[in-house]
């Protein structure tokens, strides 16, 4: 194992920790409390980290400049997501638009798509209103909103982080066979998740 590939199997490693956690989808907004919790809520519900995951699977397919782009864009319009479930505007097909966001994400990273890098941005964009609405939900009832944000938000840039480094591996043959399966992976999450929001 050369050096480059070293810290890209660590992180790799780490990211499979975070996906062996149990599926909680989404906790209660009594059990919500301070930084910690919002540190810990994204990787609680599988539906998030595979979606937050795939934004860097693909963002490394993209190369520069969404490689950076998409996981930016993410949590920044996933607070505006935020900011409608605090305030109580409802959303319709949270719960559905969260699954799908997992499929389509993982099918991007499975077949390779490269759009216009606008198109990418709008489409991870879409997502992240629906994954910043569940958790704004839960808000209100932190014991320390600022803390329960400022947790949630740097565990997503984590996750994101983690999907940039195993997606680098597609600088090698195998590498890329590696990150297409992993984005298979993820749209059968979502599939999973999908049946169950459905039922």
């Amino acid at each position: 194992m050369t050096t480059i590939e070293r810290p890209a199997a660590f992180v790799s490693a780490a990211t499979l920790l975070l996906v062996a956690l149990p599926v909680l989808a989404h906790t209660d907004a009594g059990s919500v409390s301070g930084f910690a919790s919002g540190f810990l809520h994204p990787v609680s519900g599988l539906d998030h980290v595979a979606a937050m995951a795939a934004v860097g699977l693909w963002g490394a397919f993209l190369g520069q400049p969404a490689i950076w782009l998409l996981p930016v864009v993410f949590p920044m319009v996933m607070a505006l997501g935020g900011v409608l479930g605090i305030a109580g505007i409802p959303v319709p097909g949270v719960e559905i638009l969260i699954a799908l966001s997992g499929m389509v994400l993982g099918s991007m990273v499975v077949f390779r798509v490269k759009p216009p890098i606008a198109v990418a941005a709008a489409l991870v964009g879409l997502f992240a209103i629906f994954h910043g609405h569940a958790h704004g939900m839960e808000l209100p009832g932190a014991a320390s909103p600022l803390g329960y944000s400022a947790g949630f938000v740097i565990c997503t840039g984590l996750i994101h982080l983690s999907g940039i480094a195993f997606g680098l591996l597609t600088k090698w043959k195998k590498g890329e066979i590696a990150v297409r399966i992993l984005g298979g992976v993820i749209v059968l999450a979502g599939a999973y998740f999908l049946v169950n929001s459905l039922r």
